[in-house]
């Protein structure tokens, strides 16, 4: 790359490129396949990381949160537009968010959930629209959590799974949001309380969570090998082999 990151984005565009980033400052920069290397773009209005990244519709990004290079979650969004390789300013959140996830619902708009601030988790969840440039708040979940995972099911809900609470205690509950009402709703834990772990869909609208940490507090004790899979039809955890 042109800069050394940590805790940047990486995003793959419509045309095959991947724009990263923050992590840290304001730079940019895109990898294209075609040449195997690296060149920088715009630059964001405000240089920070541990923000999302989302692909939207009409192929802008939407960067949205993070902390600030001398620390503090921000509010503040931009988007980038890879036809003219510029940052501009959107909307600002409704809340200050970071470690937040951020999907990409069925109907073009994009849902910011959870937060990281000062040692705690958040329950509060908030919708970006591309057509008005504005956020606004939704849900909330049915729990507060950080450093969860979200994925957009088949059916249009997004699962969101484990995280944690606060630096000492990790959850094994989920929620499942319907775009359609607004609303978070619990739907079945997962066999073990886990955070920073993946959640992949699989081609038959199962998802699979795998590994994770049963701390927040990382250390090689508490990582985990096992796995287990939701299924949306019966709203429940099972696990599967390590």
């Amino acid at each position: 790359m042109t800069t050394a990151r940590a805790y940047q984005t990486a995003t793959l565009l419509s045309d095959g490129r991947v724009l990263l980033v923050g992590g840290p400052g304001a730079s940019a920069e895109l990898y294209d396949p075609k040449t195997d290397t690296f060149s920088p773009t715009g630059s964001m209005a405000t240089g920070r990381f541990i923000q999302s990244a989302t692909l939207l519709d009409d192929g802008r990004v939407l960067i949205a949160g993070g902390e600030l290079n001398s620390g503090g979650s921000i509010a503040s969004a931009e988007l980038y537009n890879p036809k003219t390789g510029k940052f501009i300013a959107t909307g600002s959140m409704t809340t200050a968010r970071a470690y937040q996830t951020a999907t990409l619902l069925s109907d073009g708009r994009v849902l910011l959930v959870g937060s990281w601030v000062a040692g705690g988790s958040e329950a509060s969840a908030e919708l970006y629209d591309p057509k008005t440039g504005t956020f606004t708040v939704t849900g909330p979940m049915t729990a507060v959590r950080a450093f969860q995972t979200a994925t957009l099911l088949s059916d249009g809900r997004v699962l969101i799974a484990g995280g944690c609470k606060d630096m000492d205690t990790t959850v094994a509950s989920a929620d499942l949001y319907n775009p359609k009402t607004g609303m978070f709703t619990a739907t079945g834990s997962m066999t073990d309380a886990r955070t920073y772990h993946t959640a992949t869909l699989l081609s038959d609208g199962r998802v699979l969570v795998a590994g994770g940490s049963g701390s927040p507090s990382v250390g090689s004790g508490m990582l985990l090998a096992s796995a287990e899979l939701y299924n949306p039809k019966t709203g429940t955890f099972g696990p599967i082999g390590p």
